[in-house]
């Protein structure tokens, strides 16, 4: 049975997820806190998570998982809704975003792709554990890709992004395509999450970012790779 671990503090609002989740098959972990949810984490197959927690708040438990665990799949659930706010949150490393108030079959959805696509990644590892462009090398099988920088750590979704991308290289793949393929959405969402997973992969990739050679857009379309 997949075990969840739902950081929430709002009593009502995590018993009902609670009730929803496990009629849905899942076991659930649930904390009120981010220092018990750190605790315990490692034992669930994936994270639930609010933001504004009491104590440590949810963007520095999600800085503690990442130092601690690079590929672990988590999903913020916040009421903090402004683009600025989605925007930090992914860049801090969640790999989707949900605002408060939300739909439970919407939430479902992104759960099941967001193990699906973990499935997915592990089979197609196996099948291409690395890849060379440029002066780059990505380890799919490890979540490692070598760079000018020196050797860093990618999340689930950039290692799914750069392989959906190198997989259609030198074909235009839309925004679409790319929430479709790589988030599992059958209702494209309004959301800046490829745009802004494209800027992190710029920044790991690209010598200029402001000039790419390997990412590049194309306008009123999406983004296209190159070798």
């Amino acid at each position: 049975m997949t075990r969840l671990l739902l950081v929430e503090d709002e009593e009502t609002l995590a018993k009902g997820l609670v009730f929803n989740l496990e009629a849905e098959g899942y076991e659930v972990v649930h904390c009120t806190r981010a220092e018990e949810g750190l605790e315990c984490f490692n034992a669930c197959d994936m994270m639930i998570l609010d933001l504004m927690l009491p104590g440590m708040d949810g963007l520095e438990m999600l800085t503690r998982v990442r130092e601690a665990d690079y590929q672990y799949p988590v999903l913020i659930l916040s009421a903090r809704s402004t683009e600025e706010h989605m925007l930090e949150g992914l860049n801090a490393g969640a790999d989707d975003y949900m605002t408060k108030p939300f739909s439970l079959p919407e939430l479902f959805l992104r759960i099941r792709r967001m193990l699906e696509r973990q499935q997915w990644y592990v089979t197609e590892s196996q099948r291409v554990s690395s890849y060379s462009f440029g002066q780059f090398h990505i380890h799919f099988e490890t979540f490692e890709a070598d760079t000018t920088k020196g050797r860093v750590r990618l999340t689930p979704h950039e290692c799914y992004m750069m392989k959906y991308l190198i997989n259609n290289r030198e074909r235009a793949v839309t925004r679409e395509e790319l929430l479709e393929k790589v988030w599992g959405y059958t209702v494209t969402p309004e959301t800046r999450t490829v745009d802004t997973f494209i800027a992190r992969l710029r920044k790991l990739f690209e010598e200029d970012r402001k000039k790419p050679v390997h990412i590049q857009s194309v306008r009123g379309v999406g983004y296209r790779f190159f070798d």
